[in-house]
Parts: structure tokens; sequence; C-alpha cells
């Protein structure tokens, strides 16, 4: 039987998990350079090892509100944690309130997304797996990445 190992964390109190094949290292927070006229989800760049990343602010990229990030003026997130993402040569990072374990799922057990999901965080989802304390709604890579699709 076939299994997904997913990269686990934290938005908002709410279980997510990401394709660990997608994730290339979780960093604590660093120094961003805000960037002018971007959109609201983009926080600004970090500077990883002389490679220039963007950071998102997923829970704004969900549509699950304000992030506790944006209300703070301070340079570098303070009580977050950051995911690098790569996806068909493309590194990102997403800015999660907390980091969970990598966990295994058989793949046999992986649902659509509920339908009681509406918006962007129906787009972005690729679907959730049954856990004992509800779902582990997992997201789409590629949709996080490709801008066009928000």
């Amino acid at each position: 039987m076939a299994e997904q190992q997913l990269c686990t964390f934290w938005l908002n109190k709410i279980y997510f998990g990401i394709d660990v094949r997608h994730v290339q290292e979780v960093i604590r927070p660093q120094a961003l350079t805000r960037v002018p006229l971007t959109p609201p989800d983009i926080c600004g760049l970090i500077n990883l090892r002389g490679q220039i990343i963007t950071v998102i602010d997923l829970q704004q990229r969900l549509d699950m509100g304000e992030s506790a990030r944006r209300n703070t003026q301070l340079e570098t997130p303070q009580g977050f944690n950051i995911v690098v993402c790569s996806h068909h040569h493309e590194v990102v990072s997403l800015l999660v309130d907390d980091v969970g374990d990598v966990l295994e799922f058989p793949e046999n057990t992986f649902q659509p997304p509920p339908a009681t999901l509406k918006g962007r965080m129906r787009q972005i989802l690729a679907g959730a797996y049954p856990i004992a304390e509800g779902f582990l709604l997992v997201v789409d890579t590629e949709k996080i990445l490709n801008f066009k699709v928000i």
C-alpha cells in the first residue's frame, strides 16, 4: 500500500500538511526585507545562504484572515516558523504558526477537500486525511506557488 509523507504545521489552530518531497527545510524566522507594492500575502524577502526567497503569509493566502504577523512592525517575525518549499525549481517560504512532525498516511484514506470549505482555501487544498482529532488538511504545493491561481 502506497503512503504519503507530510510535513505538518498549524495555522490559526488548524492542522495542515504539505508533501515532504516539496519541503526543502524548516528554519527559524529571519530578518525580512519588505517589498513595496506586493500583494498582502507577501511578507517580504529573506536571504537564505545567498538565495533570495519570497516569504508568503500562508494564513493570508488561504483567506483565513490577517495573521498576527501583520500586526507587528518587527522585521524579524517572532513566534512563527518558516517552511521553505520548492516545486519545479521555484523556491518560496511559508510563514506558519508552528511546525509538527512528519507523518505517513495510507494514500487510500485520502479524501477530497471538505465541501464546507469556500474560496481560496478550497482552491489551494489538495484534500484531507482523517485523524483522531478531525482532519489534516493537505495543501497543494503547486497551487500555493502558482500566483495565477489565487
